[in-house]
Order: structure tokens, then C-alpha cells, then sequence
């Protein structure tokens, strides 16, 4: 089964627009592991302009499941995932002051950055992912890293799938299998939605996670968030 951890970033954002808790990321944390989800993603930025540093110490208690942080890796970042002990950190090669990952890491060019970045996760006991875009070089200078996974960047086959989605699909599938053969677990996430997520699970049936934050609580402003997860948890199992 393809495991759904929820990324709950554009919730803080809520929260910031007004400050105070509302909404509660903690308790939407935890509802959301109550209805079904196998995972919390946090991508805390520099600015904190939804995610904070605190968020994640105090999300840390409540998760049960998986707790996955992305982000880029600084001393702050590397030094915040460490001491929460996160189960999962995802590196993204995201600029400071990135609205949102639009790209994957070109692992040739950062092979000795990431190899040295993975060497101390790995110490720590930490399972590493690298986000990455569907290109078979790039998974295989991943795999030189050390690193246990890699996420696909999903944009463009999202972004391709209204239109013709096999030929959406098809390098994500060639990326996907050079992963399996180099011994890589799969992950994926961006702009994943109820729309092409059974699609690309049915073309990648050993996909083992997607991190899905925006769609995912959009959808909820409509169905509420328990029908929602349970909608997109049914995208990942029949």
C-alpha cells in the first residue's frame, strides 16, 4: 500500500494570516492521523512564514505515524530535524525565499553536498529522501548519496495530465523503475490531487509514500477533513 502522509503547512498558513492558534496545527495533526492518514509532513522555511521551528517540537509528541520534514539543509535545518529525531527528512534544493518546490536537486552537480548531508542523517538514525525530478541521471547520482529514497517532483505530470495523461506519466514510470533497479525507495508529491493521484498509482504500483498538503486541504474546505482523507486514501488502495 501506498502510505498518505499529509502536509499541513498551508494549515499554519491559515493560522498566520491571523495569528493567534486557529486553526490548531497540533490538533489538525492529530485528527488527521485519526481519519486514516499514515504520515505529517512540515516544511519549515527560513521565514517561517507558515511552518515555525516551534510547530515542529510540538508536533513531534502527537505523531504516531510517520513524521517527514523537508526542507533545505542548513545548519538550522540539519540541527531542528536532528534534535526532534524526525523519522523521515526530505532535502529540497529550495532558495530561501521560494514561494514553493519547483524543481528537483541536480545530484551531479550536489553529489558531494548531498553525500556528506546523508552521511550525518544516516548517523542519526534518520531516513533520507531527496526530491528529485524524472530524470533516470539524476536518480542515479541519487542513489550515489547514500541516500534510502527519492521523492519525484510531480508538477509537471500534473500539469501534463489533463491533457494526455500517459505521455504525463510515462518519464515519472522510467524514473520510477530506474529507482526500483537501483535498490531506491519511491516517494512523490507536488500538485498531487483526487484528479491524477489514482492515475499515478495504478502506472507506479510500488510507490511507497505521497506528500500532499494544498489540494488536500482545499478539498477539505469542501468535504470536510475526514471524508477528504478518506477520498484520497481510496485513491491509493482500489
Amino acid at each position: 500500500m501506498t502510505r498518505l502522509s499529509v502536509n499541513i503547512n498551508k494549515i499554519a498558513t491559515l493560522r498566520n494570516a491571523r495569528g493567534g492558534k486557529v486553526p490548531d496545527v497540533v490538533q489538525v495533526a492529530v485528527d488527521c492521523q485519526r481519519f486514516g492518514a499514515q504520515g505529517i509532513t512540515v516544511h519549515p522555511r527560513p521565514d517561517e512564514r507558515h511552518i515555525r521551528r516551534l510547530d515542529v517540537y510540538d508536533l513531534k509528541p502527537v505523531i504516531t505515524t510517520e513524521f517527514n520534514i523537508e526542507g533545505y539543509p542548513t545548519s538550522d535545518f540539519l540541527d531542528l530535524v536532528m534534535a526532534v529525531q524526525a523519522d523521515q527528512v526530505t532535502l529540497v534544493p529550495d532558495a530561501p525565499g521560494q514561494l514553493t518546490s519547483d524543481h528537483g536537486w541536480d545530484t551531479r552537480r550536489h553529489l558531494s553536498l548531498l553525500q556528506e548531508v546523508v552521511g550525518r542523517l544516516r548517523e542519526a538514525g534518520i531516513r533520507t529522501s531527496l526530491f528529485v525530478d524524472p530524470d533516470p541521471e539524476m536518480v542515479e547520482y541519487a542513489a550515489m548519496t547514500g541516500t534510502h529514497r527519492i521523492e519525484l517532483y510531480t508538477e509537471p505530470y500534473a500539469a501534463g495530465f489533463p491533457e494526455d495523461p500517459e505521455r504525463a506519466v510515462a518519464p515519472f514510470r522510467v524514473a520510477a523503475l530506474k529507482a526500483r533497479d537501483l535498490g531506491l525507495g519511491l516517494n512523490a508529491g507536488h500538485d498531487l490531487s483526487l484528479v491524477n493521484l489514482r492515475f499515478l498509482k495504478t502506472a507506479i504500483p510500488f510507490l511507497e509514500e505521497v506528500s500532499i498538503g494544498h489540494a488536500l486541504v482545499a478539498d477539505a474546505l469542501y468535504y470536510g477533513l475526514e471524508e477528504t482523507i478518506r477520498r484520497y486514501l481510496a485513491c491509493l488502495t482500489e
